[in-house]
């Protein structure tokens, strides 16, 4: 059977206090898993407005709906209201998806900061960043956490090497085609990248003349051949876990009728041949749809070529 791995990024205190418990029971409704990444400090979303003036963003917030999404406190976290600490307010939520039985990993410490600032970071703000997540991930769960997928898939070397020496077993920072060991100019980080291989609702809605209505039928067109190393779908809590709910719940019946096992990212790694995944050179590109650069996988690193 096919798999499809639901990562599901909870950015914001909005999103986890009402979007992660919905998405709970809907996944709960289909017989689906999902691995939730959760942002786990303080919810600074208003200082995004900084995006304002980069080539592409403001295109996407017109066709996306930031507000009615969000809501219009959310985008005062930050600036006119102090951000809510999340992991200190919301851990018996986040704890509640663990014993539901549920993957549970990192997203991030403070959402904004590591997509604004990590691509120019150095090794010990990118170190202090990820350090602060996996503690208060301890505090939360009593665990050290095994996974981690990067805020807006923004990654720097120093984030990638942290990947492989805080002992992730397994990582969706990058956007690709199917699971591989990534390589940094020339430097094999071992710690498998199983990528986001599927556009993401933001991403598609407003393009094409796809609507909340129609946007699921071209993802589903996407998804009627399987690939042998299955999918990735990213979804976010704050917007399949609410406005674009009824959107999701039609992916989930079409992807059930198309044969596919919905799982998290922690089976999925499960099914791979690790000492023989391919070894490929990862970079910093675009994506049809979001502004900006973000991690993707590049071509196969071949040592002896």
């Amino acid at each position: 059977m096919p798999q499809l791995a639901l990562k599901i990024d909870v950015d914001t205190y909005r999103g986890t206090l009402i979007g992660v418990p919905r998405l709970v029971e809907t996944l709960r409704r289909f017989g689906a898993q999902a691995t939730f990444l959760f942002s786990l400090g303080p919810d600074h979303t208003g200082r995004a407005i900084k995006r304002a003036f980069r080539r592409g963003f403001m295109k996407k917030v017109s066709r996306t709906s930031v507000v009615s999404h969000y809501g219009l406190r959310t985008l005062m976290y930050g600036t006119l209201l102090p951000g809510p600490n999340i992991g200190r307010r919301c851990g018996g939520i986040l704890r509640g998806v663990r014993n539901s039985g549920y993957e549970v990993g990192i997203h991030c410490w403070d959402h904004v900061v590591w997509q604004d600032r990590v691509a120019r970071a150095d090794m010990a703000w990118t170190e202090g960043e990820l350090k602060k997540a996996v503690e208060r991930f301890q505090k939360i769960f009593g665990d050290a956490p095994r996974t981690h997928g990067a805020a807006g898939w923004q990654m720097n070397p120093h984030a990638l090497r942290l990947t492989q020496r805080l002992g992730f077993s397994h990582a969706s920072d990058s956007r690709g085609t199917h699971p591989f060991m990534p390589v940094w100019n020339g430097e094999v980080v071992h710690c498998p990248q199983l990528p986001t291989t599927l556009p993401t609702l933001d991403e598609l809605i407003g393009t094409d003349g796809l609507t909340p209505d129609n946007v699921h039928e071209r993802l589903l067109q996407l998804t009627l051949a399987p690939p042998a190393t299955g999918h990735v779908f990213t979804l976010h809590a704050e917007l399949e876990g609410m406005k674009l709910m009824p959107v999701f719940d039609r992916l989930l019946a079409g992807w059930k009728a198309q044969g596919y096992d919905l799982v998290s990212l922690d089976a999925m790694r499960g099914g791979l041949d690790l000492k023989n995944l391919p070894r490929h050179e990862v970079a910093l590109g675009e994506i049809p749809g979001r502004s900006g650069t973000l991690l993707v996988q590049g071509p196969e690193f071949l040592a002896d070529a």
